[in-house]
């Protein structure tokens, strides 16, 4: 591809409108971009997932593997890729953020788990999308990976399987068993704490195991794993009221967020939650998300921490998220604007504005984003940010998205509105300053989508070849 015309073919790749023989050619190019895009497309006609499933290049294959948005049944069609590496994909689970991508039928998985190349099975039952019902068959296993594996589907398993997990001839699964029961079960929290020593995963045990009385003033004495153990709801009450005064403010911020406190218990101890500090939500919150009185009365805490951990819960009332929308603490307002089902359409305008974190630039596309108006109240801002979120406004003027599509702060973000005329469209595109832009608007007629691959010598696919060359 010449280098003045990679621009636009990048723009014309990302057309939500681009008609499947333009997709097609846009696949044939020596692009890595473009041939990482196109199988990552949410929305992928037929024809064009038939081009990828037997295109020459493996890293096309591979990223329809990994694409979350992709129908599950066309993406077990690679389960015959002759590329075992396709195949470890697939296995693998594809790529999704803050979700879980729809699983595959399960004749896949069946096949997944029977795979000659030893990588796929052991690769699929490591997979966190793998789904539970797969994994609970697996406790009979000869091998122990996968009878550890099958813990992980402990609430689908029967009582005599599960004691014979927790009896199992291998320590791995013995281990994983015991760390399905030990929040209730003092003998196996002990036990796991001595067989992981110095791991990493004592830290998760420690925090939610039931403690022995024993067990718990050895952990306080030997003082290396304070933090966890602070947060285990079953440390006693005496070794609580230790911790709440010691050295480290960690320690102290992880009593301070127990369950059984009061708000008056709370204040009493010496913690500060930093603006900047990521807290996970505390577990016991989470549990009863949609509790809305007990919601309410996390909303109303002095407690930052309470506070971030109700704002992210969907149970949280109409009137406990109008409250934690004017919270001083800014995680806060931001975590109830990304995870609430209806976050105020203010709010979500506020911290677009004014936010700082990376996280603002996605709320546009959060349900209630206060779209109508936007262009009377900010078409004319002095502001640059402010005149292209006018562009937002359904119901904006033809006269004012014409003068934004030439204003040179705001012409590239109002090339892609599909609102513009076509002849202002085809005047963008001939504009190199928005030429890529103007080539992304789905409103570009799809014979003017083809003049364009004809002019970069894009060559056309014939209708009955679907093999991508090279």
């Amino acid at each position: 591809m010449d280098d003045p015309w990679t621009g636009l073919l990048h723009g014309l790749l990302l057309n939500t409108a681009a008609p499947p023989d333009v997709l097609l050619r846009l696949l044939g190019l020596e692009d890595e971009w473009v041939r990482w895009v196109v199988p990552r497309r949410t929305v992928l006609p037929p024809e064009v997932v038939d081009a990828i499933l037997v295109h020459p290049d493996r890293r096309v294959r591979c990223a329809f593997a990994e694409n979350a948005e992709a129908d599950p049944g066309q993406r077990a069609r690679l389960l015959d890729d002759p590329d075992p590496r396709i195949v470890l994909a697939l296995a693998m689970g594809p790529e999704a953020y803050r979700r879980r991508a729809e699983p595959l039928p399960d004749h896949a998985y069946a096949r997944l788990l029977a795979h000659p190349h030893p990588l796929v099975p052991y690769e699929l039952v490591a997979s966190g999308a793998t789904p539970h019902h797969i994994l609970a068959p697996l406790a009979d296993h000869e091998d122990p990976l996968f009878r550890r594996a099958s813990c992980r589907a402990w609430d689908r398993l029967a009582r005599q399987t599960r004691e014979r997990l927790l009896h199992d001839e291998d320590p791995g699964v013995r281990r994983e068993a015991a760390a399905r029961i030990c929040h209730e079960d003092e003998e196996a929290t002990t036990w796991l704490v001595g067989e992981l020593g110095d791991s990493w995963q004592v830290i998760d045990i420690l925090e939610t195991g039931r403690l022995t009385r024993e067990l718990a003033e050895r952990v306080v004495a030997e003082g290396g794993r304070l933090a966890a153990v602070a947060a285990n709801p079953t440390l006693p009450p005496d070794l609580v009221a230790r911790l709440a005064v010691d050295p480290d403010p960690q320690v102290r911020l992880r009593v301070s967020a127990r369950p059984e406190l009061s708000e008056s218990e709370r204040a009493a101890i010496d913690y500060t939650v930093d603006a900047e500090e990521r807290l996970p939500a505390l577990d016991w919150v989470w549990e009863r998300r949609e509790d809305a009185e007990f919601l309410r009365r996390c909303a109303r805490s002095a407690h930052t921490w309470l506070r971030r951990s109700a704002a992210v819960c969907p149970g949280l009332p109409a009137d406990a998220v109008e409250l934690l929308a004017r919270d001083p603490d800014f995680a806060v307002r931001l975590l109830l604007a990304e995870f609430h089902p209806e976050p105020p359409p203010e709010l979500l305008l506020d911290l677009y504005l004014n936010g700082t974190h990376r996280a603002v630039g996605m709320l546009v596309t959060r349900p209630g984003f206060p779209a109508a108006g936007l262009a009377a109240r900010f078409g004319d801002s002095p502001d640059p940010e402010r005149r292209r979120l006018a562009l937002r406004d359904p119901g904006m003027k033809p006269e004012l998205l014409d003068r934004l599509s030439r204003d040179p702060d705001t012409r590239g973000a109002a090339a892609r509105d599909p609102r513009l005329p076509v002849a202002r469209i085809r005047e963008l595109l001939a504009d190199p300053h928005t030429a890529a832009a103007a080539a992304a608007n789905p409103a570009l007629p799809p014979q003017d989508m083809r003049r364009l691959l004809d002019r970069a010598h894009v060559p056309e696919i014939p209708v009955n070849d679907r093999t991508i060359g090279c």
